[in-house]
């Protein structure tokens, strides 16, 4: 949402590119009530960020998802499967995992995200099955990488792989640390 902003702000001078860290890289259960506390924590966010809607997990919820590992390889096939699509699912996994109360580790869910943002279930499906053992790689290098970067949760923000900004910014700070980062590599001679 504000990276959407950000990008249209700044247009051509930024690329935005997605690369996934694991919150949960094991498959664990989660008690549901537990998991309805836990969001509690997203209404801070939840009143700082006007464009979204944040909804309490509870009872009625779907199982809380058991790992972050389904949404991040279904992210990475979908990038083989219709890359044009990607951003709208990005946008549409969000939707579904803090608005929808969805379980975006589940399969059937992930597949049926992506069929609501266009794309055709049956190529999402062959490439899921085709490209996942390559995707979840790809997956652990990303997380690696962002460890490596000094990254430690999301959401997290890394400028030209130097410097990460962690925790949700508003467009304005995201704006000052690009033209800091653009002005120092060009007076470096990058």
């Amino acid at each position: 949402m504000r990276l959407d902003e950000l990008e249209e702000r700044m247009g051509d001078r930024i690329s935005i590119t997605w690369k996934s860290f694991l919150l949960r890289t094991e498959p664990k259960t989660t008690d549901r009530e537990k998991f309805a506390q836990y969001t509690q924590s997203w209404l801070r966010p939840g009143e700082m960020e006007p464009k979204t809607n944040f909804t309490l997990w509870s009872d009625e919820s779907d199982e809380p998802p058991s790992s972050s590992v389904p949404a991040q390889v279904a992210a990475k096939t979908l990038e083989i499967v219709d890359p044009d699509r990607v951003p709208a699912y990005h946008r549409a996994l969000l939707v579904a995992y803090f608005t929808d109360n969805r379980d975006i580790s589940n399969w059937e869910v992930l597949i049926d995200v992506a069929t609501e943002v266009g794309v055709d279930r049956a190529a999402f499906v062959a490439g899921l099955d085709e490209h996942s053992t390559a995707m979840t790689q790809a997956v652990i290098d990303d997380h690696n990488a962002a460890i490596e970067l000094g990254v430690t949760g999301v959401p997290c923000v890394v400028i030209n792989d130097v410097l990460p900004i962690p925790g949700a910014q508003d467009v304005e700070a995201y704006e000052r640390w690009i033209d800091k980062v653009s002005e120092a590599m060009s007076g470096s001679g990058q």
